[in-house]
C-alpha cells in the first residue's frame, strides 16, 4: 500500500512539473467579466487591459479629463442647454465626471478668475506656515497703483493676511492680489513663475498666466477644461480656507463691498466661487453649489453681463441637479468579483477598488450601469491587498463611463507545495 502511494506521489510530482513548464510557455489569456444584475458573464480578451500605471503624487485626487473623456449628457435623452455664450461646463465634484460642456479646450481669457490660482498659492503658504493670517504687512507702491477692482489698501501702511485675503477674494481687489503675491514670493514676477509651475502640476496644459489678478495680458489665457481642475483644487485641497469665498461682503478701509457672486444670495445651496469680466474675456463666473451632499461646479464665460453670467450659471447648476444623479458603484474594499486564484491557500481571491467609486447618471438610468472586469492575466498566489490586476469598467448602453484599477482587497498567501504542485497540474487541462 505503501509503495502505492509514494509511486502515485511521483506522478503527481511528474506532472506538476510538466504542467510548470507548460503552465510558463503557455499562460492563460487575460478576461473579462461582466457584472448585469447580480449575473457574471466571463470571456477571454485577445487584447488584455494594460497593466496600471503609478500616478504621479498629488495632493489630491483631482481627475484632469481630455477630449476622449466621457461626457454623461452624452447618455441622457435631454437636451442640454445651449446658452449663448464662448464656453461652458457643468462638472460633478463628487464622481470626477463632466455632465456636460461646449468648447471645453476653446482658449479663453479668464480675467478675475485668475486669482483663484493666486489664493491656491497663498493657502498653500499658509498650511505650509511660511506666512500667517495675523502677519501685518506693509502695502507696496506697486501694489497701492494697481488699477481696476481694488480694495483701497494705502501704499507704507500696515495690513494683516487676513485682510488682503478677503479683499482678493470677496472683493477681486487686484492691489490685494498684487501685494499676496509679493509678501509670498518676494516679488510679482517670481510669483508669476510659481502660478506656472502650479498649473504645469495640476495637468492645466493649456494655462498661462502673466500675472496674479487677470488684467489683460497676452500671456494669460486659459480653457473652461482647465479651469475645472483649478476649482476642485481650491476646494479639495484647502478646505480651511474654503469660507472665504462664500463671504457675503467685507469692508476695510471704512468701504463696504459686497461678493460680487450674486448667486450666493438666492438660497440655491452656492457656496462659491469666483467671478471675473474684462472686455476680452466678457462676464465669466465659476459657481459651485452643494445640495443634499452632492457638489457640482458650473463654468461660465463669455456671458454679456453681469446678470447674464448668473442666470445662466443658475440654469446650468439646476440642469445638473435635476437631470443627472450620483450613484456609488463600489464600495471601499468590498469585493467587487471572486474569481479563481490559482496556487493559493484560499480559492476565491476578492477583488474591487480600495476607495469607493461614484459615477453619475442620467436619471433613471442608475440601475443600468455595468460592471466590466479584466485582468492583465493569470490570478496566481501570493496576491497582497491592494496589488493591481487589472482594471473595471463601469458602463452605461455599451459606453465606457469610467474606468479604475482593479485591485486585491484581501490578500491571499501561496499555497503549500502539494497545493501548488495540484494547481499547477489542473492548469494543463
Amino acid at each position: 500500500m505503501s509503495s502505492r502511494r509514494l509511486l502515485l506521489g511521483l506522478i503527481v510530482v511528474a506532472l506538476a512539473g510538466g504542467a510548470y513548464y507548460f503552465y510558463d510557455k503557455n499562460k492563460t489569456p487575460a478576461q473579462a467579466e461582466t457584472t448585469v444584475n447580480g449575473s457574471v458573464v466571463t470571456s477571454v480578451l485577445n487584447n488584455p487591459a494594460p497593466a496600471a500605471t503609478q500616478a504621479p503624487e498629488a495632493r489630491s485626487s483631482i481627475t484632469v479629463t481630455n477630449a476622449q473623456t466621457p461626457v454623461v449628457s452624452d447618455f441622457a435623452s435631454v437636451a442640454p442647454p445651449n446658452p449663448p455664450i464662448k464656453a461652458w461646463m457643468v462638472f460633478d465634484v463628487n464622481s470626477n465626471q463632466i455632465i456636460g460642456n461646449v468648447e471645453p479646450d476653446l482658449r479663453i481669457a479668464p480675467a478675475s478668475l485668475t486669482k483663484l490660482m493666486t489664493a491656491s498659492l497663498v493657502f498653500s503658504a499658509l498650511d505650509d506656515k511660511r506666512i500667517s493670517l495675523d502677519q501685518m504687512v506693509t502695502v507696496s507702491e506697486k501694489a497701492w497703483k494697481t488699477g481696476g477692482s481694488r480694495m483701497f489698501i494705502e501704499v507704507n501702511k500696515q495690513v494683516s493676511v487676513g485682510d488682503l485675503l478677503q479683499g482678493m477674494i470677496v472683493q477681486s481687489g487686484n492691489d490685494a492680489t498684487i501685494q499676496l503675491a509679493e509678501v509670498v514670493a518676494g516679488s510679482e514676477s517670481v510669483f508669476v513663475g510659481q502660478m506656472n509651475q502650479e498649473a504645469k502640476a495640476f495637468g492645466m496644459n493649456n494655462t498661462s498666466f502673466g500675472d496674479p489678478t487677470g488684467l489683460p495680458s497676452p500671456d494669460t489665457y486659459t480653457t473652461v477644461r482647465d479651469l475645472s481642475v483649478l476649482a476642485q483644487h481650491i476646494i479639495k485641497d484647502h478646505p480651511s480656507y474654503y469660507h472665504y469665498f462664500s463671504q457675503p461682503e467685507f469692508t476695510f478701509n471704512k468701504i463696504r463691498q459686497p461678493n460680487r457672486n450674486g448667486l450666493l444670495y438666492r438660497n440655491i445651496g452656492v457656496d462659491g466661487l469666483k467671478t471675473g469680466h474684462t472686455d476680452d474675456a466678457g462676464y465669466c463666473l465659476i459657481s459651485t453649489a452643494l445640495r443634499d451632499g452632492r457638489r457640482i461646479i458650473t463654468i461660465v464665460v463669455g456671458a454679456d453681463s453681469v446678470r447674464a453670467r448668473e442666470q445662466i450659471s443658475q440654469t446650468l447648476l439646476d440642469w445638473g441637479f435635476q437631470n443627472f444623479s450620483d450613484k456609488t458603484v463600489a464600495e471601499a474594499g468590498k469585493p467587487l468579483v471572486q474569481p479563481r486564484v490559482w496556487e493559493g491557500e484560499t480559492k476565491q481571491v476578492n477583488l474591487g477598488s480600495l476607495n469607493p467609486v461614484i459615477v453619475t447618471v442620467p436619471r433613471g438610468q442608475e440601475n443600468a450601469v455595468q460592471v466590466v472586469t479584466q485582468y492583465n492575466g493569470k490570478l496566481v498566489a501570493p496576491l497582497a491587498k491592494g496589488q493591481t490586476v487589472g482594471t473595471v469598467q463601469f458602463v452605461l448602453d455599451g459606453k465606457i463611463l469610467k474606468q479604475e484599477p482593479l485591485v486585491v482587497t484581501e490578500a491571499v498567501a501561496q499555497a503549500g507545495f502539494v497545493g501548488r504542485m495540484w494547481d499547477k497540474l489542473l492548469g494543463m487541462f
